[in-house]
């Protein structure tokens, strides 16, 4: 078990990952272009279709996300 010093958070946000574990998230996965936004001023992403196939690939089942219309 890892002693109390070392161990770093990842913090859960009502529903999903939030803290600096989300933020790195967030960054890694549009730096991959796995998720993107229409307008860089909007705050939310979409999952991009080269996304699909990596999150799929990482075993993560997108198909429980619910699709919008963008």
């Amino acid at each position: 078990m890892n002693d109390k010093a070392t161990i770093k958070p990842a913090k859960k946000c009502y529903a999903h990952i939030g803290g600096k574990l989300g933020e790195l998230l967030l960054e890694t996965f549009a730096d991959k272009k796995w998720i993107a936004k229409n307008n860089p001023a909007e705050k939310h992403f979409y999952i991009t279709e080269l996304g699909e196939k990596e999150f799929t690939k990482l075993g993560v089942d997108i198909s429980k996300i619910k699709s919008e219309a963008i």
